[in-house]
């Protein structure tokens, strides 16, 4: 099958920052290709025995966005639960604008701080980590649902590609 949403990998060497932000960005925009062109139905529709739906995975990213970047990059407020259970009254154009909204915050507090060997304003678990550290926790995070995405993307409608 040919994968009809295939895009390269970014090809951004300039520096550290750069290079992870541009991999991070990738993962993050994998994620919402998958979503394109589909119904509301289509993104709520439950194909794998763990529940898993493409606007979950979206809606957990977006909890998981303002976790690791809001809360303990930037120390604000900790936006709480990051289940993939989309509660029925937001739409599926609430729950995208949501999570391009969060990697805007996301990304304005990655600038912010600027320096990846920077610590990070709240601590994990006793452990003050580096931004380094969150962006590599969050791309691998992204990138892992991305692929999930792809999968249930597949059964819906047979495009594929990263």
């Amino acid at each position: 099958m040919a994968e009809t949403q295939r895009q390269p990998v970014p090809r951004d060497d300039n520096g550290e920052l750069d290079t992870a932000t541009a991999f991070l960005t990738f993962a993050r925009n994998c994620v919402l290709k998958k979503t394109d062109g589909l119904t509301e139905e289509q993104l709520r529709r439950v194909l794998v025995g763990s529940g898993t739906t493409l606007l979950g995975l979206v809606h957990h990213l977006t909890f998981a966005e303002l976790v690791w970047f809001r809360h303990h990059v930037a120390g604000g407020a900790d936006p709480g639960d990051v289940d993939m259970n989309v509660p029925e009254e937001l739409t599926a154009a609430d729950v995208l604008a949501g999570y391009r909204a969060a990697i805007e915050e996301s990304d304005a507090a990655i600038r912010a701080v600027g320096d990846p060997g920077r610590p990070i304003a709240v601590a994990i678990d006793g452990k003050v980590h580096t931004l380094r550290w969150v962006l590599a926790h969050m791309t691998s995070e992204t990138a892992r649902h991305a692929g999930h995405a792809d999968i249930l993307r597949e059964q819906i409608d047979g495009v594929t590609g990263r």
